[in-house]
């Protein structure tokens, strides 16, 4: 048995060491038990037994995992090792026996060999005669073997220190290449322990350089951030497929309203007074994603053990080829595209009365900035005027919105919210006033400033239009009686009610356990801080109060929404759940190709599982590249007086958090009262 490791998620090589001195095959129990995993730690062990299955270095069995023994496994990893006039050899990526890891040939495809020195691949293998040959399956990304980390000389010696501050080794390396120290480098381990060196596989730069937070990020959490050829070669492929038969809806001003710097436009909307005066007909079009990406292909594959796009400041890591997620998936003005059109009959009240999903083809009208759908609709009166024109006409909207857009598309949008924002606030779901970061960097990616986000009634408004869509979705599908991958926010359980009670009770603040909480409980809590000082530091508790939402086939509602029936519906080119979702639909309303298949529906559990996992390390990764933004902003502003609000006092000092900014640091006692400007607000506990 191996010695318990740092906390943390052991990596595949100590799986591997781990499988081979049990002597006989280890299930993730045995697994989990060795590394002292716990909670959140067992789900990604789930994922990483998975991934290292798909790759050939563990046979997966019912509850069992095991090293493959024995010679080289039929499937497995290889490293190619030497291009020579067209002969490609590789060795085994991992290799356990005592003797010399053996040299393959690898057989391909084609004239001319598409493999490089260093490739990682995944092949099948045969003997032949006294030696093996591979015949390659797939490329694998070699980013994912390589450690980021910055090269520092001592002596006349170079190593690598991780990034990763859970890899508390440095690693002497053996091949600097041309970098020098101080550059932060990919660098990929050579030998087994305690002999590992580190070979420089490529130069990223200065690790302080703003644009390396993403890069550093992206590395430490395993992030697929590179295509396999496959993929790519099938959007390629998709993004020329005739769009068939489908409702169309090209004569309607459907506009799409995002942010000023979007990368990708998957929904659009459209509405218009009914003609029999009750309420309004509103159409909410999503990318059709499930057209493009069908189940098991490469690219469903590649979007699935993504599971969502990460946001960067500086860049996206997309879950689709930009083939798709930045062109023929992205609801762009002027051009015809492929939607799943989601029809909405909205009552007086702004309760959605009927609803049909449908196969369309729609063309955008105009792709606008929130700012400039919210300067055009507060500079116009109240009357809608009607306005003839056609949509695919119409010339790109980088500035102010077109008279005609206004009357035709944005009124009647406003109009109909206001109905959907009554029946909102009529269900009280949860109010939590918390401003989302925005990094504005310069085209050398330098920082010029980090503020919250403005929150306008635009943002309000295509977000009740998606709620509307989403909900829409999820009922559909439970009167067919169909899977749903619900998106999932239940109530706070008991024990963070009673932590939530005790802190309040350091500010005075009354909070009954006893009581049925509903969001409206936490809502009234908000409206009675006021502006009070004390309500940026308890508007993060009630946060941390909440469960964290996740993905699931249990109907448990979402408690922030104050909605029985959710799911997520709008953000297929982002969200692998809500291609699901489009399948589902596809399968229930026989809408064409792309459907839901039996198989897949029976794995919805597992799936959520996995999509909630990497939805919480995207998250984690966005966060903690804001924080290294924020940091180096503020570190170009040492000496200055900064305004910070107290959040936590210990008996060597006290944590504070910049204004408006959100950066979170320790001021300890030694240092000196006039480094630090802090308003003497009470803190928690």
């Amino acid at each position: 048995m191996p010695k318990k490791p740092a906390p943390g998620l052991p990596t595949p090589k100590q799986i591997l060491d781990f499988i081979e001195q049990s002597g006989s095959p280890a299930g993730k129990r045995e697994i989990a038990r060795a590394f002292g995993l716990h909670g959140h730690e067992k789900i990604l062990l789930k994922a990483l037994l998975k991934d290292m299955a798909d790759e050939g270095l563990i046979d997966s069995a019912p509850g069992r995992a095991f090293h493959k023994a024995g010679g080289v496994p039929k499937v497995t990893v290889l490293r190619v090792i030497s291009v020579d006039d067209g002969e490609v050899w590789a060795t085994p990526e991992s290799w356990h026996a005592d003797t010399p890891a053996p040299r393959l040939r690898v057989m391909e495809r084609g004239k001319r060999s598409a493999l490089a020195l260093n490739d990682r691949i995944l092949a099948r293998t045969e003997e032949r005669g006294k030696g093996h040959i591979a015949h390659p399956m797939k490329r694998l990304a070699r980013s994912a073997e390589l450690i980021l980390g910055v090269v520092r000389k001592e002596g006349s010696r170079h190593y690598l220190s991780p990034v990763d501050k859970r890899e508390r080794r440095e690693l002497p390396i053996a091949d600097l290449g041309e970098a020098q120290p101080g550059d932060l480098v990919l660098a990929e381990p050579q030998g087994r322990p305690p002999k590992t060196v580190a070979r420089v596989d490529a130069i990223l730069g200065d690790p302080f350089a703003p644009r390396s937070f993403s890069l550093i990020a992206i590395h430490k959490h395993g992030i697929r951030d590179t295509f396999p050829e496959e993929a790519i070669k099938e959007a390629e492929r998709v993004a020329k497929l005739d769009l068939g038969e489908r409702e169309d809806l090209t004569h309607l001003p459907i506009v799409a309203i995002d942010p000023e710097d979007a990368r990708d436009h998957d929904d659009a909307i459209w509405a218009a007074r009914r003609e029999d005066g009750d309420g309004w007909d509103a159409i909410v079009a999503i990318a059709d994603v499930s057209f493009y990406v069908r189940e098991n292909s490469a690219l469903d594959k590649e979007a699935s053990a993504r599971g969502n796009s990460v946001y960067f400041p500086d860049r996206v890591v997309p879950m689709l080829p930009e083939e798709l997620s930045a062109d023929i998936c992205s609801l762009k003005a002027g051009k015809v595209r492929a939607a799943m059109a989601c029809h909405l009959h909205v009552g007086k009240d702004g309760a959605p009365k009927s609803w049909r999903f449908s196969r369309a083809k729609i063309c955008v009208a105009a792709n606008i900035a929130y700012e400039n759908a919210q300067a055009a609709i507060d500079a116009a009166g109240e009357e809608i005027v009607e306005v003839a024109s056609s949509p695919c006409s119409m010339p790109p909207v980088e500035g102010p919105v077109p008279a005609e857009l206004v009357e035709g598309a944005l009124k009647p949008l406003w109009e109909c919210w206001r109905a959907l924002l009554a029946a909102r606030e009529k269900r009280e779901p949860l109010e939590l006033d918390l401003p989302e970061r925005r990094v504005m960097l310069d085209e050398k990616g330098r920082i010029l400033s980090v503020a919250p986000r403005e929150r306008l009634d635009a943002h309000r408004l295509v977000e009740d239009y998606m709620i509307a869509a989403n909900v829409a979705a999820a009922k559909a599908l439970e009167k067919k009686k169909a899977p749903v991958m619900y998106r999932v926010h239940e109530a706070p359980g008991r024990e963070k009610l009673v932590a939530l009670k005790d802190y309040l009770g350091t500010f005075d603040i009354e909070f009954a356990l006893g009581q049925v909480i509903k969001p409206g409980t936490f809502n009234r809590i908000i409206e009675r801080l006021g502006d009070s000082d004390s309500r940026p530091e308890i508007m993060e508790q009630l946060l941390r109060t909440q469960m964290q939402a996740r993905y699931g086939p249990e109907p448990l509602g979402h408690f922030g929404l104050a909605l029985p029936s959710y799911a997520h519906f709008t953000s297929p080119i982002r969200r692998y759940a809500d291609l699901l979702v489009h399948r589902a639909l596809v399968r229930s309303y026989k809408l064409g190709d792309g459907p839901l298949s039996e198989g897949r529906a029976s794995e919805f559990e597992k799936i959520g599982e996995h999509l909630s996992m990497l939805e919480r390390r995207a998250m984690e990764a966005e966060r903690e590249t804001i924080d290294r933004y924020v940091a180096a902003y503020l570190a170009d502003r040492v000496g200055q007086i900064i305004p910070c609000r107290i959040t936590g006092v210990q008996p060597f000092g006290f944590f504070a958090t910049v204004e408006g900014l959100g950066g979170d640091g320790l001021v300890r006692r030694r240092s000196s009262a006039t480094n630090i400007s802090a308003s003497t607000r009470r803190p928690g506990p």
